[in-house]
């Protein structure tokens, strides 16, 4: 009982207090909501929370706020600064009511900034450059994803990244691992003779869509530098098969003499012996040797260092030597084999041989003893004979040249040089001999040579030098030397030419020739073109007109028939004087020996046409038609005198020399027989006078 006396006497204590708790409640400051949510990069124009603040006390911003983010004006709470997730992803605002310097109550204020994709992603490289060995094993990772990923300060960001070749066949090559790891992977074998260096660009999106927005890109370089490695052995040059890991090699062949020592390394066929590093990027220098078969006589012998084959001695019978080169890496790493062919055979038969049987050559008058004949096709360069033997190209250094019938030239090795001075021009001619000192085989070649009064000039012409004058001579005529010829018996002789040397003729160069055709071929299209268009420009009207039919004869019309607008008109004519006799045939008709007449052909009969504008019939045609009457009808004059025709037929039998007759009616006031006799009478070896019993007035097309 005392226990509860007690708990009752202190809730009666308690009591009048509660009112007062309730009171300073109210008069505490307060702020609702106190959590906001915000995204970055939002400029603040609004208060961001109405903080209540009770009557006498005053609310500031305590020291654990977000500095700089925040500030009151009155009891208003501003965001002070554009939040920015990067750089603090929450700003708190500590607010402290005071009643004057005592402190009533604190409250917070978050305001959580919501990330934005607002930052590109970025590489922590521009440029970089990754060596990989050309025996690099394909689906091997050359770059590591850890090497070549980007950054994003987006938080929630996913990378998408992208490889864009810049060398062209880069992407067969190298590719990515995956869109989302950015690991460059080796997909096919490297050649480095093809591809030394590949340039790749890397691309990286902050979104998978391109044309997402915001989307924000990133590119950096990347160089793969492809390192040689040794792969391939030597190779034998050239190849008679070759793709950038293999080469065939061709068989080399040569010969040498039988009883000869060739002291010269051997000129061998399809070329020296020579190889190369198959890894021309590593080119380790080749060693020679020969690989040993059996009993071997060391007949040839071959040089480390540079592969030149040569004999160690002579070869007594014809025979065939199969040698095995060997050209092995310095570093003997690798190594390739080669087979060469040497045939010994008799020497005794073979004999040197000029390219050219006649050598041009030209020369300046006067010049000393001792100058070099110049080439006549190359008038800058020394004239050079030279002779080669075909079977076996190491006698080739062997040969000497002499010339054998002419004092005035002599031989330097392969040069034409004067012996004497030159006193006279001319063409000369004299004959080189080469002989091999090794198998004393000889061959010959003719040499022309033209002694000039001037230095030849760099076109490749020749001048002519001027005839000596003969006294007693017409003019225009003289008589020179003509060029010495090589006899066969080897003398050299001159012979009197009356009409010059054969200096006069000129020569002109191959390309003086094509210039000239070419000019001369350009002025000949321009005068056929002019040509055309002066044709076209008098004659086209005229070609035009007469391309669809032939032209009607003109000027062997009776003009007398046409009036002034063009119609027939039937008023007589007048009779022409007479001229010649009725013996006498006509003046137009050429004499010519009498034919025999031919029968009288059928004459056709006209259509009559069916117009209503056409002629009307003669009577008597129409009455007599078929018969001679009717055919005099036609020929004779009696016609209606309103209308005119004229009758034009292709006679079979007419007479040789006439195809087409064409026949016009006599004027009205001549009877047939002056007609006849005045008209006719040309006409009547041509058969006229078998047609009726009339003349006609005929002319014969």
């Amino acid at each position: 009982m005392g226990a509860w006396a007690l708990l009752l006497g202190a809730w009666a204590l308690l009591l009048p207090l509660l009112p007062d708790a309730a009171e300073a409640q109210a008069q505490a400051c307060s702020v609702s909501p106190n959590v906001f949510e915000v995204k970055e990069n939002t400029e603040p124009t609004s208060p961001l929370v109405e903080v209540f603040v009770p009557e006498g006390q005053q609310v500031t911003l305590g020291p654990s706020s977000t500095p700089f983010a925040f500030r009151i004006q009155g009891t208003q709470l501003f965001l002070n600064v554009t939040p920015d997730y990067e750089e603090n992803p929450v700003l708190e605002a500590q607010l402290e009511c005071r009643r004057g310097g005592t402190l009533v109550t604190q409250q917070k204020v978050l305001v959580i900034v919501l990330d934005v994709n607002d930052n590109p992603p970025k590489f922590s490289f521009e440029v970089k450059v990754q060596r990989v060995s050309e025996d690099t094993k394909v689906n091997t990772t050359v770059i590591p994803e850890t090497e070549l990923q980007a950054e994003d300060l987006d938080k929630d960001d996913t990378l998408f990244y992208t490889l864009q070749e810049v060398t062209p066949g880069a992407s067969d090559l190298f590719s990515l691992v995956g869109v989302n790891l950015p690991a460059v992977r080796l997909d096919r074998p490297l050649d480095f003779d093809r591809h030394r260096n590949v340039t790749f660009r890397l691309l990286v999106r902050d979104t998978q869509e391109e044309d997402a927005v915001p989307s924000h890109t990133a590119t950096a370089t990347l160089v793969l530098e492809v390192q040689p490695a040794d792969l391939r052995p030597p190779w034998f040059l050239p190849c008679a098969y070759e793709d950038s890991h293999f080469c065939l090699p061709a068989q080399y062949r040569g010969a040498v003499p039988t009883g000869h020592r060739l002291p010269s390394p051997l000129i061998l066929r399809p070329g020296p012996i020579y190889a190369v590093d198959g890894d021309r990027g590593i080119s380790q220098r080749i060693v020679y040797s020969l690989i040993k078969q059996g009993s071997e006589d060391d007949t040839f012998v071959i040089s480390a260092d540079s592969g030149n084959l040569t004999m160690a001695k002579s070869v007594s019978s014809p025979q065939t030597f199969l040698l095995l080169v060997k050209g092995e890496q310095e570093d003997r790493a690798r190594y390739s084999v080669t087979q060469v062919t040497v045939e010994a055979r008799d020497a005794s038969g073979s004999l040197p041989h000029f390219p050219q049987s006649l050598y041009r050559g030209t020369v300046a008058l006067d010049s000393a003893a001792g100058a070099a004949v110049k080439d006549a096709a190359a008038p800058s360069q020394p004239l050079r004979i030279w002779a080669q033997d075909p079977e076996f190209p190491d006698f080739n250094s062997a040969i000497t040249y002499r010339v054998t019938n002419n004092s005035d030239f002599r031989m330097d090795g392969e040069e034409v040089l004067t012996a004497t001075q030159l006193v006279q021009a001319g063409i000369f001619y004299a004959e080189v001999e080469a002989t091999n000192t090794v198998t004393s085989g000889t061959a010959a070649a003719v040499l022309e040579i033209e002694v000039t009064e001037l230095q030849p000039t760099p076109t490749g012409t020749t001048l002519r030098p001027p005839t000596l004058s003969t006294p007693g001579a017409p003019s225009g005529e003289g008589t020179s030397t003509s060029p010495s010829s090589a006899s066969p018996s080897g003398s050299s002789t001159q012979t009197p030419n009356p009409g010059g040397s054969h200096a006069d003729d000129q020569r002109f160069s191959v390309t003086e020739m094509a210039a000239l055709g070419g000019v001369l071929g350009a002025m000949l299209l321009l005068a056929v073109i002019a040509l055309l268009i002066l044709v076209h420009k008098h004659y086209g009207p005229q070609l035009r007109c007469c391309s669809g039919k032939a032209l009607e004869p003109q000027g062997f019309d009776n003009k007398a028939f046409l009036s002034d607008n063009g119609e027939a008109s039937w008023a007589p004519a007048p009779s022409p004087p007479p001229t010649h006799t009725p013996g006498e045939g006509p003046a137009e008709v050429s004499p010519e020996p009498p034919t025999p007449e031919p029968p009288a052909p059928r004459l056709p009969t006209l259509p009559t046409p069916a117009s209503p504008g056409a002629i009307p019939e003669s009577p008597a045609v129409a009455r007599d038609e078929g018969g001679p009457a009717g055919v005099r009808s036609i020929l004779t004059k009696e016609r209606r005198p309103e209308g005119g025709y004229k009758a034009v037929w292709f006679g079979e039998n007419i007479g040789a020399e006439a195809d087409v007759v064409v026949l016009n009616a006599p004027t009205l006031d001549e009877d047939p027989a002056s007609e006849s006799g005045s008209e006719g009478t040309g006409d009547e070896g041509d058969g006229a006078s078998d047609v009726g019993a009339s003349t006609y007035d005929s002319t014969h097309i």
